[in-house]
């Protein structure tokens, strides 16, 4: 889908709020901006939810191991 878009003072462009639904973005999110041939490309950052699994069967142990060492921790609070 190809948008038109108006550039205004200082270079600020307005993302139509379509796009910005779309793709999660929020006003105060830091996007990242490539330049590729002669084209701007805005990347909004990944988000823990899209990076969860990237490591496979590791990450999940990972995940595990923390909940675990969490559970004991809170024992010892309530002990003392």
């Amino acid at each position: 889908m190809r948008y038109k878009v108006k550039v205004y003072r200082k270079g600020l462009v307005v993302i139509p709020a379509e796009v910005r639904r779309k793709l999660g973005i929020y006003e105060g999110m830091i996007l990242e901006l490539k330049v590729e041939n002669n084209s701007i490309v805005l990347i909004p950052p990944k988000t823990l939810k899209d990076a969860f699994g990237v490591d496979g069967d590791k990450a999940l142990e990972v995940a595990k191991l923390i909940v675990e060492l969490r559970k004991k921790e809170v024992r010892r609070e309530i002990r003392s």
